[in-house]
């Protein structure tokens, strides 16, 4: 391997460090805007590996430490392959998700985070839980419908997005006291996007499960077919 940019000006470089996000390869020049540095620049992929025979430290640039390998922290943009629906459990399983989460109603962002639980189940499309200090509450109101039950998770309560007179009924919802292997969705936000203006995911413009009861988002990494549809629900 070699860095091209090195390569097209006939240098060899002393080092080579690897993208851990995306492969790509770069040399160790420091010098802003060079080689492994400019990758991160224009990418924003934090942590590479050195490839020098018995080198093995990596690097962060947004921290600008060294790390051990061994302590190495996950890339925060790693690509994603197609997701089936039919692949994911049930019970529904939970992961943290760091890419930029954006919730909008009526000219306003009512949520946006980094730090969302994503919930995965079979046959539906995701579903994003965003952390309350990431979302504008004083836009949200109680529902005046009552409550549903889900199996897993418990009881749910309703929320009303309310940007100065428009009012998106039951537009979002939250587990107050969720079942014990759910305690880390307590009071998160979850949105329905088809009741508010737009949703995105890491930039993506999210499309609404089919059906008025169930929330997911549809981005392209998700494949199905979904239940919610006319006929699904038994599925």
């Amino acid at each position: 391997m070699t860095c091209p940019a090195c390569a097209a000006r006939g240098r060899v470089p002393a080092d080579l460090l690897l993208c851990l996000t995306c492969g790509h390869v770069g040399c160790n020049d420091s010098t802003p805007g060079a080689h492994a540095t400019a990758h991160f620049e224009a990418d924003g992929h934090p942590v590479v590996r050195s490839l020098a025979p018995g080198g093995g430290w990596a690097w962060c640039y947004e921290d600008e430490v060294y790390l051990d390998p061994l302590d190495e922290p996950a890339p925060r943009s790693s690509p994603r392959g197609p997701e089936s629906v039919w692949d994911y459990p049930r019970p529904p399983t939970m992961s943290k998700d760091d890419r930029v989460v954006v919730v909008e109603c009526a000219g306003q962002v009512v949520a946006e985070s980094r730090g969302t639980i994503r919930v995965l189940e079979t046959s539906h499309p995701p579903v994003f839980y965003v952390p309350p200090q990431d979302v504008r509450t004083e836009l949200l109101f109680p529902a005046a419908a009552g409550r549903t039950w889900c199996e897993w998770k418990g009881a749910a309560r309703y929320w009303d997005v309310v940007v100065g007179d428009d009012v998106r009924a039951r537009a979002a919802w939250t587990y107050p006291r969720p079942e014990p292997a759910y305690t880390a969705l307590a009071d998160f936000f979850a949105f329905y996007p088809g009741r508010v203006d737009r949703c995105t995911v890491g930039g993506e413009v999210v499309a609404a499960q089919e059906g008025d009861f169930y929330g997911g988002w549809i981005t392209s990494e998700v494949r199905g077919p979904f239940k919610g549809a006319p006929g699904t629900q038994l599925w």
